[in-house]
């Protein structure tokens, strides 16, 4: 996918679940600026994060349709990643779709199958 110039980046959450989970994080909470952070940077610049190849996307996610995904470290040391996919949907919009995050590496290794 390429990113359209002067296209208008929505980001989402990809369930209510998800959605609920972060706006219970306290607006001081660390995991939470960070989330915050990415979702500014994904506005900026949607494809900023780091590609996972398409091989490696994880079933669940390609159930959901995701043909497409990307990572970002949260933060240094403490294995947080966040995981988001991008839909193009007309040639003035773009959905950035938060899939979901992780706060323990062990998690994340389990998803993509690295343990």
């Amino acid at each position: 996918m390429t990113s359209k110039k002067n296209a208008k980046v929505k980001v989402v959450f990809e369930n209510e679940k998800l959605k609920e989970a972060y706006e219970k994080l306290p607006e001081t909470d660390p995991l939470r600026k960070k989330i915050d952070s990415v979702i500014e940077r994904i506005r900026e610049k949607p494809i900023f994060g780091q590609p996972i190849a398409k091989r490696l996307i994880p079933k669940e996610y390609k159930k959901k349709g995701v043909d497409n995904a990307f990572w970002v470290e949260l933060s240094k040391g403490k294995g947080w990643r966040l995981i988001y996919s991008l839909k193009s949907f007309s040639e003035i919009e773009i959905v950035a779709i938060i899939l979901e995050w992780f706060t323990r590496h062990k998690d994340y290794g389990r998803r993509f199958g690295y343990e």
